[in-house]
């Protein structure tokens, strides 16, 4: 089932999420239902906060990334690429995180609206899968933008959180018409009350 896409401006998006156990009600089902909102929003990854649950979890599907000449030369890989990060907790390596490198980001709660944003190249993190299954993975290129977006969110960060105080001058009323509900969008959103 398609859900809302919780809008800037709500408070959720800026709590910090918490953990669940196994015994979360309808898990599955929230999951397969992200998924499908996730679809029909043209998105790459949707978090919890999003469709308005404060709860660690996000997904992410990167294969649309796959048909990006930027990169045939993981393509493979980025065909492949949809996971379930439940619980996920960022891991410091020895090595750190690698250079940043600048990409242009946008997110479903702020639409219409695409900053250049610094992140790492990769990121190391301990997560469970749908099986409950435990995971300690780094993540490199694309892969490891998205899931450093979406494991903000859980944060209570946004990615207008890492561009400069001018730029987000020059978005403020953007920002603003997002929080009256005064923009439109194909995918279904729930706006602040």
């Amino acid at each position: 089932m398609v859900l809302p896409v919780v809008a800037y401006g709500d408070p959720i998006l800026r709590k910090v999420s918490h953990d669940i156990d196994q015994e979360y009600k309808n898990l599955n089902e929230l999951i397969e239902n992200m998924f499908d909102t996730m679809y029909d929003s043209n998105g790459v990854g949707i978090a919890a906060p999003q469709i308005g649950k404060d709860i660690r979890l996000f997904i992410v599907d990167c294969s649309p990334f796959a048909e990006d000449e930027d990169y045939e030369d993981i393509q493979e890989e980025l065909e492949d690429f949809r996971k379930i990060f439940i619980n996920p907790k960022r891991i410091s390596t020895p090595e750190g995180d690698g250079d940043e490198w600048k990409f242009t980001e946008g997110c479903l709660s702020i639409p219409h609206i695409h900053e250049e944003v610094s992140r790492p190249e990769t990121i190391t993190l301990e997560y469970y899968d749908e099986n409950w299954e435990k995971y300690t993975e780094t993540f490199s290129d694309i892969r490891a933008r998205v899931i450093q977006h979406e494991y903000d969110h859980l944060d209570g960060k946004l990615f207008i959180d890492y561009i400069s105080s001018f730029k987000k001058k020059l978005i403020s009323n953007k920002l603003k018409n997002i929080t009256k509900g005064n923009v439109k969008t194909v995918y279904k959103m729930k706006f602040p009350s």
